[in-house]
C-alpha cells in the first residue's frame, strides 16, 4: 500500500514509518496538517494515517477537506483523545477507523489489514499467476512451490505486477507508486530491478519472459495461456 503518516511528532512519524516499510509499504510523511493536504493532492494514497492535533491544519479538518474532495483513501485516525465524543466527530468527519495512543505496532498493523479487507479494491489475499504466487499477509512468495527470496523492491514490484496482471506498467509509473518522495530515483533504477527480479524468477523455475517488455512502453505480465498452456 502507499502511505501518507500525517504526524508532528517525529519520535512516533519515524519508527512508525520504518515499521510500515518492513511490512513493504510505500511511506510519505507529513509534519502538518497542511503539508499532509498537499502531499494528498499529488498521490492518491491507499491509506492515510492522521493524527488529531496537528499545527497549520488539524486532523479532523483535514479529514473532511480529504471527503469533500471525494478522496478514496482509507483514513485512520491517531489520537491521545480516547472519548467517545472524540471517536464520533473523527468518524463522522469521514474516518474509517480509530486508534488510540498509544498504541502496539502489531495492532496497527492488524487494524491496517482489516481496513484493507473492507475497501471495495481489495484484491484476492493470495495473488497467483501461473506457477507464482504472493501473499501479502506474510510477504512469502513461491515459484512452481518452492519460496523465492526477493529484495523489498523486488516484492514490491511483483505484487504490483500481479496486482495488474493485465497492465502496462511504466517505469515512471512504477516510480510514483513504490519510491517515496525523499527517496531519489530513476528510471534506469527500475530496469536494474526487473532485470534481477527476472533472474530470480528464472532460476525458480519461470519462464524468461514473464515480465514482458512492451517497448515505447513499459511492462507487464505475459499472459498465462501463452506462456503456461496447461494453467
Amino acid at each position: 500500500m502507499r502511505i501518507l503518516v500525517v504526524e508532528d511528532d517525529h519520535r512516533i512519524a519515524k519508527p512508525l514509518a520504518e515499521d510500515l516499510r518492513h511490512q513493504h509499504h510505500v511511506v510519505d510523511l507529513a509534519k502538518d496538517g497542511l503539508e499532509g493536504w498537499e502531499a494528498a493532492q499529488v498521490v492518491a494514497y491507499d491509506l492515510i494515517l492522521l493524527d488529531l492535533m496537528l499545527p497549520k491544519l488539524d486532523g479532523i479538518s483535514l479529514c473532511k477537506r480529504l471527503r469533500s474532495a471525494k478522496s478514496q483513501a482509507l483514513i485512520l485516525m491517531l489520537t491521545a483523545r480516547d472519548t467517545t465524543s472524540d471517536k464520533i466527530i473523527g468518524l463522522d468527519a469521514g474516518a474509517d477507523d480509530y486508534l488510540i495512543k498509544p498504541f502496539e505496532l502489531e495492532e496497527l498493523a492488524a487494524r491496517i489489514r482489516a481496513l484493507a479487507r473492507r475497501s471495495p479494491e481489495t484484491k484476492p489475499t493470495i495473488l497467483a499467476h501461473g506457477q507464482l504466487t504472493l501473499d501479502p499477509s506474510t510477504c512469502n512468495v513461491t515459484c512452481a512451490g518452492e519460496p523465492l527470496a526477493l529484495t523489498p523492491r523486488e516484492y514490491m514490484i511483483l505484487e504490483c505486477f500481479l496486482r495488474s496482471p493485465s497492465q502496462v506498467l511504466t517505469r515512471s509509473a512504477i516510480l510514483d507508486k513504490l519510491w517515496e518522495f525523499d527517496k531519489s530515483s530513476s528510471e534506469e533504477t527500475i530496469k536494474t530491478h526487473i532485470t534481477n527480479l527476472r533472474r530470480k524468477l528464472k532460476a525458480a523455475g519461470s519462464p524468461e519472459n514473464l515480465i514482458e517488455t512492451v517497448y515505447g512502453l513499459g511492462y507487464r505480465l505475459h499472459s498465462i495461456s501463452s506462456i503456461f498452456p496447461n494453467s
